[in-house]
């Protein structure tokens, strides 16, 4: 069983505690170690906030109030948020989130729950046609992941998704971002749920920065746990509020400021909006990595139900070297299986 609710930390002292975390010294991942010293409200104790209080505390529950009440009026027509959705449901849209965008993951969530709407139905499936239906969504290690902890929560939990946090990160594949996430918007706990959504929105309005420093999970969540309301339904009603102001309108490139409800509460637009100065992740390619290989191999293999030769899994415009490490690394990751007579299959199958 869940424990009680955690406390809110809405004094002060709280909050400055973590938005003095947020602001501490830390090294770039490549360069010189560098300070931040945003311009943030809650530096100066909230006085050059028109009506400002030497507090922040009613600054935060106002930014709170206005999120939330922004999210009841804006909020996407998602098929995992509407009423009646089971945990399950909750934790196959949070795995298929992870780095992958909405309109991708919305009808494969939907033919995933249809085919297995619970626990059960999945574990007594194959693993290999999790990896099928996965389809094109991207890091297929995820539905592996998925299956076994479909096994687990069926054999340990009689099917029934645990509630509690430590429960639901013993699960194969469930880490700290999704256990949070899957506790508070099925559960209604209370527990700070950190997305690159809610990074930017609160290193924009609360630390006054032009976009959020690469990710530190204590510091971000010392940050975001600081500013929870104290009632569990209202923290998690917030954090699902914050995710969607993030996606929609506190965008990375473009942000419609004009649109935001906190605007008048932004500390980045009380600081003129001063460009970002810290330090960047660099981006990812992924045309002619072993990734996309890795995909192409798998599309192969998804797209028959029989076992294929050798000379069937062939990528055009890839070298024969990147195709050998690629499908030696899907063999490694058990997405693969290889037969004895030589031909490949997904896992778990009739013939693998």
């Amino acid at each position: 069983m869940p424990g009680p609710p955690q406390p809110a930390l809405t004094r002060r002292g709280s909050i400055r505690s973590a938005l003095d975390q947020a602001h501490s010294t830390r090294r770039c991942p490549v360069g010189p170690r560098i300070r931040h010293r945003p311009d943030s409200w809650l530096q100066r104790g909230g006085n050059d906030i028109p009506g400002g209080s030497p507090s922040a505390a009613p600054i935060i529950s106002e930014i709170i109030g206005q999120v939330i009440a922004w999210y009841g009026d804006n909020a996407r027509d998602l098929p995992w948020r509407h009423p009646g959705t089971s945990p399950w449901a909750v934790l196959v849209s949070e795995v298929m989130l992870q780095q992958t965008p909405v309109p991708r993951v919305r009808p494969v969530y939907e033919t995933w729950l249809h085919r297995w709407p619970g626990a059960g139905d999945l574990a007594a499936d194959s693993p290999g046609e999790a990896v099928r239906m996965w389809g094109k969504l991207g890091y297929p290690r995820r539905a592996l992941r998925l299956h076994e902890a479909a096994v687990v929560i069926t054999d340990r939990y009689a099917g029934v998704l645990p509630a509690d946090l430590p429960s639901l990160l013993s699960l194969p594949g469930v880490g700290d971002y999704t256990a949070r996430a899957v506790a508070s918007f099925a559960f209604g706990q209370r527990h700070a749920v950190v997305d690159t959504n809610v990074r930017r929105f609160t290193a924009r309005a609360v630390l006054g920065q032009g976009a959020a420093a690469p990710p530190s999970v204590g510091r971000d969540l010392a940050l975001v746990e600081s500013m929870l309301p104290a009632e569990p339904v209202r923290a998690a009603r917030f954090s699902v509020a914050a995710m969607e102001l993030g996606a929609l309108v506190c965008t990375a490139r473009t942000p419609s400021c004009p649109a935001c409800p906190v605007r008048s509460r932004c500390a980045w637009q009380l600081a003129g909006r001063p460009a970002y100065d810290g330090p960047v992740r660099p981006a990812q390619r992924f045309a002619g990595t072993d990734r996309q290989v890795r995909g192409l191999l798998l599309d192969v293999l998804r797209s028959s139900y029989d076992a294929v030769p050798d000379a069937a899994l062939t990528v055009a415009g890839s070298e024969a070297g990147q195709q050998k490490r690629a499908l030696a690394s899907l063999l490694g990751d058990g997405l693969v299986v290889v037969l004895p007579d030589g031909r490949y299959a997904l896992p778990g199958g009739p013939e693998g």
